[in-house]
């Protein structure tokens, strides 16, 4: 795993994040679209809506093993409801 950890502007609080390792492939968006956008100005992606069941947990922790620059990561603050 790379060392740079920098996340990308446009992710939303959560488990998971992208870093400024992606190149704008776009790979996670076409694999899990309800979750990953790109922004073709800034030639990247990142994540606007975190997972919210198991299945959405299992589409992102898939999409982030097949990032070919491992950009995403699933190591951020994880929100839990009051």
């Amino acid at each position: 795993m790379s060392a740079n950890n920098t996340k990308v502007a446009g992710n939303v609080p959560g488990k998971f994040y992208i870093t400024e390792l992606c190149i704008g492939c776009t790979l996670c968006h076409e694999t899990a679209p309800g979750h990953f956008r790109a922004n073709d100005q800034e030639g990247y992606c990142y994540i606007f809506k975190q997972p919210e069941t198991p299945e959405e947990e299992r589409l992102c922790s898939e999409t982030k093993k097949t990032c070919p620059m491992d950009a995403i990561r699933d190591d951020g603050l994880v929100l839990l409801n009051p």
